[in-house]
C-alpha cells in the first residue's frame, strides 16, 4: 500500500505560534540563555512583522493615493540620504567635538534646565489661556452691546410712534411733541454706532417723519394727498423731526442709506465713505468737507430743477424748486474719489460747486465745466 505524506502549511499569523515565540523569548531572558532568547526574539519580530505589514499596506492604500505614497517614500529616502551625507561629510563628528568642548558644569544640571523650561511653558500656557478668555469675554461683550442697542432702538421706535400718532394711527404732531421727538432722536443718534444710526434714519425716512409735509393753515395737521399718503411740501412744509445738526461729523461709512431723506440736514465733515446712497435725497444738505469715497450715487438727489441752473442753498435765500436755484447740496471740498454711478448731471453740478480742491477727485474730471464757486 502506497503511503503518501502531506506537508501541512503553517499559518504564521496564528496567535498560538506568536505566543509560543514570545514564551521562548521570555524563557531565554529568565534563564539568561543567550541563543534561546535571541532566537525567540528574532522569531517574534518576524512573526509580528508578518502580521503588521499587510495591515499597514492596506491602510496606506486606503488613506493615501499612489502619488502621496510615492511622496512619502521619497521623503523618507530624502531624510536617510541627508543623514548619510552628514555622516560622510563629518558633520556628526564636528557636532560631537563641539559638544565635548562645552563645559556643561557651568550650565548647571539638566534638571534645572528642564525645570526652567517647564516654568516657561506654563507661563506661555497661562498667557494663552488668559488671551482666549479675553477674546471670549470681548465677543460676549460686543454681542451683549448689540442686543442692548437693538432693544434701545426698538424702544425708541415705539416711543416715537406713540408720540406722533393718535389712537387711530393718524399723524397728529404738535410743536411740543415735535420738540420731544427731535430731542429723543438727537439723544439716541449720539449713543449708537453707525449701524444703529442707519437703522434709525431708514425708519424715520420710510415713516415720512423726515419729509416736509403740507399742513393745514389753522390746525397744523398734515394733509392727505388723496392716494393714501400725505402731501409733500418742499417749500413751506413742516417735518415731524428736523435733523438739523444731529449728523454733523457723524461716521456712517459703508452703511445702507438707500431712499433716505436727508435733505436740509447739516452733515459737515460726515464720513459717508462706501455708503449706498441710491435714490437718497441730499438736496440742500450741507456736505462741506464730507467724505464720499466709493459711495454709490445712482439716482441720488443733489438738487432740483435743471443741472446748469441749480445752485447750493444759501442762508436766508428762498429756494426755487422749479428752476433749481438755491435747492442744491453744499458740496464744497467734498471728497468724491471713486464714487460709483455718478450721472452727467450730478458731475456737472458737483464740478460747478465743489471748489478747486474737490474738482480733482471727481471721476471723469471737470474739463470744460466752469468753477462757479470761484475758490
Amino acid at each position: 500500500m502506497e503511503r503518501r505524506f502531506y506537508l501541512r502549511q503553517i499559518d504564521s499569523s496564528n496567535p498560538w505560534l506568536v505566543f509560543t515565540a514570545v514564551g521562548v523569548m521570555v524563557i531565554g531572558l529568565l534563564s539568561n540563555w543567550l541563543w534561546l532568547g535571541l532566537s525567540g526574539t528574532l522569531v517574534t519580530l518576524l512573526l509580528s512583522l508578518k502580521i503588521i505589514l499587510p495591515s499597514v499596506k492596506e491602510w496606506l492604500s486606503t488613506f493615501l493615493t499612489a502619488q502621496e505614497r510615492k511622496t512619502l517614500i521619497g521623503f523618507i529616502a530624502f531624510a536617510i540620504a541627508i543623514a548619510g551625507l552628514f555622516k560622510f561629510l563629518g558633520v556628526y563628528a564636528l557636532v560631537g567635538y563641539w559638544l565635548n568642548q562645552i563645559k556643561w558644569d557651568e550650565f548647571g544640571s539638566w534638571a534645572d534646565w528642564v525645570g526652567a523650561l517647564g516654568q516657561i511653558m506654563i507661563a506661555v500656557l497661562a498667557v494663552y489661556v488668559a488671551w482666549e478668555q479675553y477674546v471670549i469675554s470681548r465677543d460676549l461683550t460686543i454681542q451683549q452691546n448689540r442686543i442692548t442697542q437693538q432693544q434701545t432702538i426698538d424702544t425708541y421706535f415705539q416711543g416715537i410712534s406713540e408720540l406722533a400718532l393718535n389712537e387711530e394711527g393718524l399723524l397728529e404732531d404738535w410743536p411740543q411733541e415735535r420738540s420731544i421727538a427731535e430731542g429723543r432722536t438727537a439723544a439716541i443718534l449720539s449713543s449708537v454706532d453707525a449701524g444703529g444710526k442707519a437703522k434709525i434714519l431708514r425708519f424715520l425716512s420710510q415713516s415720512r417723519l423726515l419729509t416736509p409735509l403740507r399742513r393745514d393753515g389753522r390746525l397744523g395737521r398734515p394733509i392727505f394727498d388723496g392716494t393714501g399718503g400725505y402731501q409733500e411740501d418742499r417749500l413751506s412744509g413742516v417735518r415731524v423731526i428736523d435733523l438739523g445738526v444731529m449728523l454733523a461729523g457723524t461716521d456712517l461709512h459703508t452703511m445702507d442709506l438707500r431712499w433716505t431723506d436727508l435733505s436740509e440736514a447739516n452733515m459737515v465733515r460726515a464720513n459717508l465713505q462706501g455708503c449706498d446712497l441710491v435714490r437718497a435725497n441730499l438736496a440742500r444738505t450741507i456736505l462741506v468737507d464730507a467724505n464720499l469715497k466709493n459711495a454709490d450715487l445712482k439716482g441720488t438727489i443733489l438738487f432740483y430743477g435743471s443741472f446748469d441752473a441749480a445752485s447750493p442753498r444759501v442762508k436766508n435765500q428762498r429756494p426755487d424748486y422749479r428752476t433749481g436755484e438755491f435747492t442744491g447740496a453744499v458740496v464744497e471740498d467734498v471728497d468724491f474719489t471713486n464714487v460709483k454711478r455718478m450721472s452727467e448731471e450730478q458731475r456737472y453740478y458737483c464740478c460747478s460747486w465743489c471748489g478747486e480742491k474737490a474738482r480733482g477727485t471727481i471721476p471723469g474730471g471737470c474739463d470744460g465745466i466752469p468753477n462757479r464757486l470761484n475758490r
